[in-house]
């Protein structure tokens, strides 16, 4: 695997931080909890997903989650394109303001999804993804790891397009996820999913201050 590359994005002040992880991981929650925590330290927040975060990326999600079966070079695609999006009318003005800007899912997703997960290989998803974005990567990409079958119990009954893959694919995609922070230890924090809510926050937060991207003083 190669390495990342540095952050080129030095624009301002802001923070940027991405989470990642399984479907069903509990990431939205963590997006809340440290939101907040920022917020008490008197820091402009802006929360953000992907797909979705734009008007074009509400259109895409929908094709990408509720629509009819594409190919897997085209689902990567469209991932691709609602990122390029994203990043330009979302993320890159925000940071430039001094935002924290938290983003459920960022491009190690589609390097997962698609790259391992479709098997359309790795470093092809991640050459287009980082294309997409113009090289800017996160401060801290945070992991919230629970196994397949833990992320199909929590999920329950009700499944979009890409949560219905077999087990097997998630494990792909999580063992994935792992191997990227495995590589780059310091962009990467993985968290157990597993535990209470409260306890992973605080591990995320202890992530963050140990990085310097939070004061200890909460």
């Amino acid at each position: 695997m190669s390495p990342a590359p540095t952050r080129v994005a030095a624009v301002s002040d802001g923070i940027f931080i991405a989470f990642e992880g399984g479907d069903g991981a509990g990431k939205s929650t963590q997006v809340r909890l440290l939101a907040s925590a920022y917020a008490l330290l008197g820091r402009s927040v802006l929360v953000t997903r992907q797909p979705g975060g734009t008007e074009l990326g509400r259109a895409l999600r929908d094709l990408l989650l509720h629509g009819d079966h594409m190919s897997a070079r085209a689902e990567a695609l469209i991932f691709a394109a609602d990122k390029a999006q994203h990043v330009e009318e979302v993320v890159r003005p925000a940071l430039a303001a001094g935002q924290v800007v938290l983003t459920d899912r960022y491009t190690d997703s589609a390097v997962a999804y698609q790259g391992a997960g479709r098997a359309l290989g790795a470093e092809e998803v991640r050459t287009l993804q980082l294309w997409a974005v113009d090289d800017l990567l996160p401060d801290l990409t945070v992991i919230v790891d629970i196994s397949a079958e833990e992320g199909r119990r929590r999920r329950g009954a009700v499944h979009d397009r890409l949560e219905s893959e077999a087990d097997e694919y998630h494990a792909a995609v999580r063992a994935h996820f792992l191997a990227l922070a495995a590589a780059a230890p310091q962009r990467y924090a993985v968290v157990d999913g597993s535990l209470d809510p409260v306890a992973i926050h605080d591990r995320i937060v202890a992530a963050l201050i140990d990085r310097g991207l939070m004061a200890a003083n909460r």
